[in-house]
């Protein structure tokens, strides 16, 4: 079993997808968690990357978020779409960073990666409400690479 797979519990990872649902109950935005070992990218570009490979540019508003996990490389990094970086601060992902952060620093790898993606989703509520005929656009399944 490689890292990825044995960074966390089929229940956390259940744990998870159940956050991505909660969150995107409150926005029209669209969160996508993705994970892999390491790379040799910069974490990124790699990120960027990932978020291509996963078509999640093609979202009607632009607005979707990834989540980008190197487990050995112990380096994540939040990424958002143009229609988000458009209207949003600059700093906007820095409070889903740090609550992602406090928790990945005492090793509590679920809890920063549930609570950043109900942050995330916090976040984009004000820019992107959910509208009634939202639809769920990207998978909320976790990416593994």
């Amino acid at each position: 079993m490689s890292k990825v797979e044995a960074f966390l519990t089929k229940e956390e990872e259940e744990e998870i997808i159940s956050a991505i649902r909660i969150a995107e109950k409150n926005t029209s935005g669209e969160i996508r968690i993705h994970m892999e070992a390491s790379s040799k990218k910069d974490p990124y570009e790699r990120a960027l990357e990932v978020f291509q490979l996963l078509e999640m540019h093609n979202t009607k508003d632009a607005n979707a978020v990834l989540i980008y996990v190197a487990v050995d490389d112990k380096k994540f990094v939040i990424c958002g779409d143009t229609g988000i970086n458009d209207v949003v601060p600059k700093d906007f992902w820095n409070t889903t960073k740090d609550v992602m952060q406090n928790h990945f620093k005492t090793g509590n790898f679920k809890q920063g990666i549930v609570d950043g993606i109900l942050k995330a989703g916090e976040e984009l509520q004000d820019h992107f409400p959910y509208q009634k005929d939202d639809e769920n656009e990207l998978s909320n399944e976790i990416s593994k690479g």
